[in-house]
């Protein structure tokens, strides 16, 4: 039996960064269950073959070229998906980039990349997309956060410092929009394993530690992070907003240490 509290069916999605990862696999989970699904990427070639992947499953989207830290570009996609759809009733904020190594060695460039994509690309992506909900006076933003924003990790501060940005980004504009009925909350993962990060988890010390923290002994996949999503897009959340649910297999409860060895 279904329970129309959480469906998404016949909503309009937009995804940014649903080419890969995270965001794809987001975009699968909502186009799956009857929503209509917009996912973006930076270039042409990994939209479409992100697009062809979702229809080759069994899903579909309609794939549109963005890259968030484009102004300009944030503003051709709200009016293509406006024209095409006639409205957005769900923005997930996923598009992100990372580069890792000691605070000291950033350089302005890189810093810039990836603060101007993380969060600078995720505010205005959010303005956009938020003046026409306002308009309508309905509609979800939900942003993906991170481990993070509970306890930075060494060697990626920039990145860090962007989704704490982030959490402020969703508090703030839960509390100016919510009498707009615009609903904006975040969702903080934890050990996730993707295409990205493969590798980082097949260093042994970096897999030990995430076990040994993470209670639920074992790495979070992408499609984890499905239900959350469905649950802050849907009316079963028609009162939650400024909140971040950590789905991190409960790596933010509490930190390991070796008591119980001793």
């Amino acid at each position: 039996m279904q329970d129309e509290l959480f469906s998404v069916a016949g909503r309009v999605v937009l995804v940014s960064g649903g080419t890969r990862g995270i965001g794809y696999e987001l975009a699968r989970g909502f186009a799956a269950r009857g929503a209509d699904v917009v996912i973006t990427g930076r270039s042409s070639d990994s939209v479409e073959a992100a697009a062809a992947r979702l229809e080759a499953s069994g899903a579909s989207a309609l794939g549109l070229t963005c890259d968030v830290s484009d102004t300009d570009a944030i503003r051709r996609l709200v009016d293509q998906v406006i024209q095409k759809l006639g409205r957005i009733d769900t923005l997930l904020n996923v598009a992100g980039v990372n580069t890792r190594k000691p605070a000291e060695l950033y350089s302005p460039e890189e810093y810039d990349f990836i603060v101007n994509t993380n969060l600078r690309g995720a505010y205005f992506l959010s303005q956009a997309v938020g003046k026409k909900m306002i308009e309508r006076r309905e509609g979800t933003q939900i942003n993906i956060d991170s481990y993070n924003t509970y306890s930075p990790l060494r060697h990626v501060l920039p990145y860090a410092m962007s989704k704490s940005g982030m959490v402020a980004m969703t508090r703030g504009l839960a509390s100016e929009w919510g009498p707009h009925n615009v609903r904006v909350n975040s969702i903080a993962p934890g050990c996730i394993s993707t295409e990205l990060t493969k590798k980082l988890w097949a260093n042994p010390v970096v897999y030990d530690w995430s076990m040994s923290n993470t209670p639920l002994k074992r790495l979070g996949e992408c499609s984890d992070l499905i239900g959350a999503a469905l649950f802050l897009a849907s009316d079963a959340s028609s009162f939650v907003t400024g909140q971040t649910i950590r789905v991190d297999g409960g790596l933010s409860a509490g930190t390991a240490w070796p008591i119980d060895r001793v």
